[in-house]
């Protein structure tokens, strides 16, 4: 069985622990999955082998620009999420050892929720 990081048990846990400290963060089920507000927003949402897919991932709120380098630079770990993909967001496959950069993603997902934060928990943020 792979080992898995240091710091957590799991993708979810993982992603649990980068958005905990950013301000009027909302965590809740949506369509099945968990699912992250900033505000009144979605930023990210997880899934695991959402309709049969294979993958454990996480979406992320992006733009089209972000998405389409991410996918042609490692389309292993980067692809186009069904429903919100058009839209610009990045999936990414978070359950392929040794090659998350977990960084890059709390990079995307720190993006993704200054794209829909409200300007009083960016405030925050920024003191």
């Amino acid at each position: 069985m792979a080992k898995r990081n240091k710091r957590s048990d799991s993708p979810l846990d993982r992603l649990r622990e980068i958005v905990v400290a950013w301000p009027e963060i909302d965590e809740r089920v949506s369509h099945g999955s968990p699912t992250w507000w900033g505000g009144k927003k979605t930023f990210a949402s997880f899934h695991d082998n959402h309709h049969g897919d294979g993958r454990i991932a996480v979406w992320i709120r992006s733009d089209a620009d972000t998405q389409e380098d991410l996918v042609s630079a490692a389309p292993h770990l980067f692809f186009v999420p069904p429903y919100v993909g058009p839209s610009g967001w990045i999936g990414v496959d978070v359950d392929v050892d040794g090659e998350i950069d977990w960084e890059i993603v709390a990079a995307l997902l720190e993006a993704g929720y200054r794209a829909v934060a409200p300007k009083r928990a960016l405030n925050l943020m920024n003191e």
